[in-house]
């Protein structure tokens, strides 16, 4: 199947977390078709091994290859930081967008100097993370603080959101970082975007600024197919798909959470 400009963008995770990837696509362009692939049946990939995770984000791949996508975007930190160069080296013929913690802006906006960094195990604690953070913040004077929030990826994917447990896992995770002086709280898995209001409720009044990076890897999807040529030009608004690995009864519940994520986000927007 050739490629064209009315080819769907394809969006990759483990679950739910693209969700939020998902909405700020859809927001930005919203005449494009979007295919968005969920593994259902292994989510979460925090303890997995680098090996199972890039075996099983290739089977999503080859599905949306398969379903003629023009770029895929790996809504997944966890994802990109395991299987994201095998990937590129594997497709070479497909353009990827892959995610990685929003360190560096982070550090360029910090006024106490210390940042906070929200993530899975496997991500803030694999090499690239590492990298990314003397690369952007403690080379220049910055320190992170980074912590794995083990069980909020599931929390997520059970709708456990407004949870008193997942509030209380919250403030576990956050509280110690705030009684270090964290002025910037980096959210490195895009499951964590849906827990925002939790999140502000652990935050109260202190001014803490979460970085969500789903804006910013729209726009740079949006940039790459612009310099591709690859943007549609279809005048009318697109629609999404959904599928993955999961019963028709998890991609179905996939598909209203995103919904109802879609709407609270443009309800956010208009109130700011």
């Amino acid at each position: 199947m050739s490629i064209t400009q009315d080819s769907p963008i394809g969006i990759l995770d483990s679950g739910m977390g693209g969700i939020s990837i998902w909405a700020e696509v859809v927001r930005q362009m919203p005449f494009e078709e979007v295919v968005y692939w969920a593994d259902s049946a292994h989510c979460p990939y925090g303890g997995r091994s680098r090996e199972e995770i890039t075996t099983l984000v290739r089977s999503g791949v080859s599905t949306l290859v398969e379903a003629g996508v023009k770029l895929i975007v790996v809504a997944c930190n966890t994802a990109t930081t395991a299987a994201i160069s095998t990937l590129r080296a594997e497709w070479t013929e497909m353009l990827f967008v892959g995610l990685e913690p929003a360190v560096k802006p982070a550090a360029r906006e910090t006024r106490s100097g210390v940042v906070g960094v929200l993530g899975t195990a496997y991500t803030v604690g694999s090499e690239m993370f590492r990298q990314t953070t003397e690369r952007y913040a403690t080379g220049i004077g910055v320190r992170v603080i980074a912590t794995a929030g083990n069980g909020l990826v599931e929390a997520v994917e059970k709708g456990w959101e407004d949870a008193p447990e997942t509030e209380r896992l919250l403030r576990d995770y956050i509280e110690p970082m705030l009684a270090e002086g964290v002025d910037e709280l980096v959210l490195a898995c895009t499951h964590f975007p849906l827990l925002i209001p939790a999140i502000r409720r652990v935050l109260g009044d202190r001014p803490v600024r979460i970085v969500d990076p789903a804006p910013a890897i729209a726009r740079h999807t949006a940039e790459l197919l612009r310099e591709r040529g690859l943007l549609t030009d279809r005048t009318s608004l697109g629609e999404s798909r959904f599928i993955g690995s999961g019963t028709a009864a998890e991609t179905e519940r996939l598909r209203k959470r995103a919904e109802q994520y879609r709407k609270h986000l443009t309800e956010e927007n208009l109130k700011h």
